[in-house]
């Protein structure tokens, strides 16, 4: 049981940093032309070494707006759940649950769940050419959006032992 909570806690912290990752990175959707690369995040579009603002149009504009707000929440939960987790396992008594850290991991899960969807909806139009591909960052996203609804789940039905 000890080693299969180091191991949840260590998942734990590699989500939270690879959702700080995703977060902070501008590869989101990359375009890739004859002789340079555009980046775009949640930020900027970065071109050979030179970022700039995002140009989208208003309805556009206020999606991304809630993408970087999710995705800001999902890492405030995410460490939150962290700490809750620490505080829960050495004040807890035996047998008990960790379900404080479950529910705000799943609410972690849903909020990536939210920008992620929002993001996928709203702005592939923008990106149909062949060489148009999505970047390390939104797959990122998707892959801490799995490991956070395992970890949710594994948290909720564990038992201090």
């Amino acid at each position: 049981m000890l080693v299969l909570l180091a191991g949840i806690f260590v998942v734990h912290i590699a989500t939270v940093i690879m959702l700080f990752v995703s977060t902070i990175a501008n590869v989101w959707m990359v375009q890739s032309f004859a002789n340079t690369t555009i980046s775009l995040g949640l930020w900027q579009r970065c071109q050979d070494g030179k970022c700039s603002e995002l140009v989208y149009p208003d309805d556009d504009l206020s999606a991304l707006k809630a993408v970087q707000a999710f995705m800001i929440l999902a890492i405030i939960f995410s460490f939150i759940s962290l700490v809750m987790f620490v505080v829960q396992l050495f004040t807890m008594e035996k047998g008990k649950r960790f379900y404080i850290t479950g529910a705000v991991m799943l609410v972690c899960w849903l909020f990536i769940l939210i920008s992620v969807s929002i993001y996928t909806a709203r702005f592939p139009k923008y990106y149909k050419r062949d060489q148009d591909h999505h970047g390390y960052s939104f797959i990122l996203a998707w892959i801490c959006f799995c490991f956070s609804f395992i970890i949710g789940v594994l948290y909720l039905v564990l038992r201090k032992k």
